[in-house]
């Protein structure tokens, strides 16, 4: 089936007994009972199907996590248990994430390499908490396949993590390449697919071992659901299912609903957002105000090479970053404070337009040389575009820029 399809069906209507909800129920219950303990037994013995602590999962997160490995192309009913594939929903994008990193290098070398273009919480997570730990951290242009073979080669790593397309520059890296290195290496590829989503790239099939995503933005896409997800196939997938179930970060039913209800229209929002988002970045090259537009359709774009491959079907996303000419923070705040219709707020992927200033809000505490390698500059603004008319986007950035 196509997206737009496993969209609205996947994971609903299970048949638990003579009625069938439409839409997948609301569980709340922390733990559940059996008319014979025997079952409860092989419940928790994993040697049949069902439910028995919340902790571990319930009926409506098993129907989110269905859609999301449906949606990644985890093939979840795949006959060979080596390629079945899963998901977890979980409480936010940064747990779903760490989850990820801890369980990938349980039985690995505490080494991460790290794509040096990166979202700034990610730096933080891996400097700031997991270094302390023992976990080293090495940065690479993973753009650059020569940097990038060479740090494999001398670093050595656990697991090399990368986004799609990087926060807030937007690079591409060659996934299906860099997963091939990887694995030469013996390292597990973890990839961020939230800016990108699985309408334009799934990971998974470029090589991938695990994709994580804020459910947060797109994927939820009205701004009412805190939540991530990792998707991922065969052993892969059950050690993150044993670690959650110790550990206990999945997600709560009442998000659950929430998101898998917003990922119903997902594919929609994200086709109108892409358009918007390339006639946006149109107008703000034609700008005098604008120093650097970055946006995917550039055809001087320099991982042009990249996105071709990834990006097939003529949507290149919906974030859209820019340089405006000679000003400092404090004139970046007096141009989000002029925008009357994108809201200036820190998140994306909503079915509105919003804004954020990256040097102050989402890089704050990056060290300001790390800022400078990966382009990060005190004059540029990040754009999330929403559904809005794209009109009204532009009329509204161009009273606010002047």
């Amino acid at each position: 089936m196509k997206i737009h399809t496993v969209a609205v069906h996947a994971g609903d209507r299970k048949k638990p007994g003579r009625h069938v909800p439409v839409t997948t129920p609301i569980h709340t219950a922390a733990s559940y009972f059996y008319g014979e303990s025997e079952m409860l037994d092989k419940i928790f013995g994993h040697e049949a199907e069902g439910y028995a602590y919340a902790r571990y999962d319930n009926p409506t997160n098993s129907a989110l996590e269905e859609l999301l490995a449906a949606l990644e192309g985890a093939a979840p009913d795949t006959p060979a248990p080596e390629e079945r594939g899963g998901a977890l929903a979980t409480s936010s994008g940064m747990v779903a994430l760490q989850a990820t990193l801890l369980t990938c290098l349980a039985e690995r070398r505490k080494k991460v390499l790290c794509a040096e273009a990166l979202y700034g919480a990610t730096v933080k997570l891996l400097m700031n908490m997991l270094e302390p730990f023992g976990i080293e951290t090495r940065f690479v242009d993973i753009c650059d396949e020569a940097a990038l073979g060479k740090a494999l080669e001398t670093f050595q790593p656990g697991c090399v993590l990368m986004e799609t397309v990087s926060n807030p520059i937007l690079r591409v890296g060659d996934l299906a390449r860099i997963a091939e290195l990887s694995h030469a290496a013996k390292a597990p590829l973890i990839v961020d697919n939230t800016f990108a989503t699985p309408l334009l790239v799934r990971p998974l099939e470029n090589g991938a071992d695990y994709v994580v995503h804020s459910l947060t933005k797109y994927l939820s896409g009205h701004g009412d659901v805190m939540g991530g997800a990792i998707i991922a196939r065969g052993e892969k997938l059950e050690e993150i299912r044993a670690m959650s179930r110790v550990v206990g970060p999945i997600l709560g039913p009442f998000e659950a609903y929430l998101a898998m209800r917003g990922i119903k229209t997902f594919p929609l929002r994200m086709e109108r957002q892409c358009r918007n988002a390339a006639a946006v970045a149109a107008f703000l090259r034609t700008h005098p105000a604008v120093e650097q537009v970055y946006y995917l359709d550039d055809p001087a774009h320099p991982d042009r090479a990249s996105i071709d491959k990834l990006f097939t079907d003529g949507l290149y996303g919906a974030m859209v970053s820019f340089e405006i000419k000679g000003l400092d923070k404090h004139g970046i705040f007096a141009f989000i404070d002029r925008l009357k219709l994108v809201v200036g707020a820190t998140s994306l992927g909503d079915v509105h337009s919003m804004v954020l200033h990256p040097w102050t809000a989402s890089h704050r505490d990056i060290a300001p040389k790390h800022k400078a390698r990966t382009g990060v500059r005190e004059n540029l603004v990040r754009l999330s575009v929403g559904i809005e008319d794209a009109a009204d986007i532009v009329n509204d950035l161009a009273q606010a820029l002047g």
